[in-house]
């Protein structure tokens, strides 16, 4: 039975600096649209293709290691944001420009190709170049 999903709406981003991610994301192409709002403060980040990132604002400060990614024993929980991008090596020279460092590279065997970095908690943002059709079992 279809529960009625329109649209993908947000993703919660756990960071303990505002001003720290909001920039970060800003690198990518987000504005600031609210916040710090609510209980456990969130800032809400728009990207204009439409997508929102919710940057929960209450991370331990001293708490370094992604414990998704960084740790032998794999705990369950989303690991990364995926965001498609036209062009990955443009995405690379824009980032190296900005000063962020990529945290890996890889080129798929259907074709395109993606980056990796993180985000100043650690966080993983995947940008790729995938076609539609690479994903198309038909194709």
């Amino acid at each position: 039975m279809d529960i009625g999903i329109q649209r993908f709406s947000h993703v919660g981003v756990r960071v303990h600096d505002m001003e720290r991610s909001v920039a970060f994301y800003a690198t990518l192409g987000f504005e600031l649209l609210a916040g710090p709002i609510g209980p456990e403060p969130v800032a809400i980040l728009r990207h204009p293709a439409g997508i929102e990132i919710n940057l929960v604002i209450n991370a331990h400060p001293e708490c370094t290691t992604n414990v998704l990614m960084d740790v032998p024993e794999k705990h369950p929980g989303y690991t990364h944001l995926a965001l498609s991008v036209a062009d990955v090596d443009h995405a690379a020279r824009v980032l190296d420009a900005a000063g962020i460092s990529l945290s890996g590279r890889m080129r798929f065997p259907f074709g395109g190709q993606a980056l990796f970095v993180r985000d100043p908690d650690g966080n993983t943002v995947e940008l790729n170049d995938l076609a539609e059709e690479a994903w198309d079992p038909s194709a």
